[in-house]
């Protein structure tokens, strides 16, 4: 069972409210809340009872345990940044895998099977979903929209100056804090629960190291007299890059896995030198770390539905993402705006320009 530092159960019960989310955008399943229905934002005019009774609704959509659940509640701004978080990172994944054969689609059973695996990407998914909710709120409470935090408070930047001349520092210790008991360390025995957690901190360590200081000066007559700092978290997407380069060199630590669950266990060292795999089971290191080696997702299988019929590029990747199997080429006509110019005032004048292009899909 996935009990470490993000629970399994509302993992992949979340996996699916990305499908939601997304639509009509290519699936982007991934992260970690469910809803059967999407949250909708609250109207500003309903009474404050009622407010907190439709925030209660809102966590209580989200496949949260207990204790999520109540710090879900705490705060009305929390429920909507989780599914805040779930969207950016489930784009992210299919943005940072658009020509890998494992594209960041997690849907139904495939969603299941990937969870209880210790894959490269099972890996990624845990760490793109704990940058996502910290990134998430850490700018939420820059924004604004939580009641229990604000601007960043670090004790070397003048926030208070920086509020009045329109810079606000993203509160990446709350996010960060926050992110931590939300998903709560379980088990320091169990060597799957320790991976996830590690993982996730991964997440956590690239957002922070992402952090960067913007300054803006004020004074006579544009002079820099007075010069007020704020810290801000990088891009998202810059984020998702750092993550994707950690995947591609995530290290395999020793494990057993049950082939008929699924379950990952620690190895014995008598076995671990045996096999020439590291007896230590989670070296101390800030890449991403997994137990299994991944499949190859070009056929349809538990994990993924293959790569036939998947459009590909044919001078960049068709030869990986076809396996081998060659590709099909379609010629088709398309039409588009293009020679584009802004008119005065105030709209954009476009020419539409039909030309013809090739579309090349992998073979069954």
């Amino acid at each position: 069972m996935l009990d470490g530092f993000l629970s399994a159960r509302w993992l992949a019960a979340a996996l699916g409210l990305t499908l939601l989310l997304a639509a009509p955008r290519p699936s982007a399943a991934y992260f970690g809340l469910t809803g059967s229905e999407p949250l909708t934002i609250l109207p500003l005019t309903l009474e404050p009872e009622a407010v907190a009774q439709a925030h209660y609704k809102a966590c209580d959509r989200l496949k949260l345990e207990r204790k999520q659940r109540r710090m879900c509640r705490r705060d009305p701004g929390v429920a909507g940044t989780l599914v805040e978080a779930v969207s950016m990172s489930a784009l992210e994944c299919q943005y940072q895998f658009r020509f890998e054969r494992w594209n960041c689609t997690l849907e139904g059973r495939y969603r299941a099977s990937l969870l209880k695996r210790g894959f490269k990407e099972t890996a990624f998914l845990y760490a793109i979903s704990s940058a996502g909710l910290t990134h998430a709120l850490a700018k939420a409470c820059s924004a604004g929209r939580m009641e229990r935090c604000t601007c960043d408070e670090a004790p070397d930047l003048e926030n208070r100056e920086a509020w009045q001349w329109g810079g606000c520092g993203d509160n990446l210790k709350y996010s960060s804090k926050f992110v931590k008991e939300f998903l709560g360390r379980r088990s320091s025995k169990d060597l799957r629960a320790r991976v996830d957690f590690h993982n996730n901190l991964v997440g956590v360590k690239v957002i922070k190291a992402g952090v960067e200081t913007t300054c803006k000066c004020h004074g006579v007559s544009g002079s820099c007299t007075v010069r007020t700092c704020w810290r801000q978290l990088a891009p998202f997407h810059e984020v998702g890059k750092r993550l994707k380069h950690k995947y591609e060199t995530a290290l395999r630590v020793g494990s057993t896995t049950n082939e008929a669950t699924g379950e990952a266990g620690a190895i014995s060292a008598a076995r671990a030198r045996a096999s020439g795999t590291r007896s230590d089971p989670l070296p101390h290191t800030p890449e991403l770390v997994h137990l299994d080696d991944s499949p190859s997702f070009c056929l349809a299988g538990r994990f993924s539905p293959g790569t036939a019929g998947r459009r590909c590029h044919r001078e960049k990747n068709c030869e990986s993402i076809c396996c081998g199997r060659g590709h099909n080429t379609q010629s088709r006509v398309v039409t588009r705006p293009c020679q584009c110019q802004v008119r005065w005032c105030c709209y954009v004048e476009c020419r539409q320009c039909t030309q013809r292009e090739e579309v090349y899909t992998c073979k069954g």
